[in-house]
């Protein structure tokens, strides 16, 4: 699995929107689309504050693991 797969899978198993995600890394609603569409990826910094909000590691997001 993607990381656009991923990110998206777990934001609708914790029940947060596009919008949610986005004021959390201080972005636009349309950069985490893209990012779930495939478009763009985050930096490094911003896999770190994805993974610690949806406690998961940064290798899981970006499919190194399980």
């Amino acid at each position: 699995m993607e990381f656009r797969e991923r990110l998206k899978e777990l934001r609708i198993e914790k029940g947060v929107s596009q919008i949610d995600v986005a004021k959390l890394l201080n972005m636009s609603k349309m950069a985490i689309s893209h990012w779930e569409k495939g478009n763009s990826e985050p930096c490094i910094e911003q896999l770190k504050i994805l993974a610690q909000y949806f406690c998961v590691t940064v290798d899981y997001l970006i499919g190194y693991n399980d």
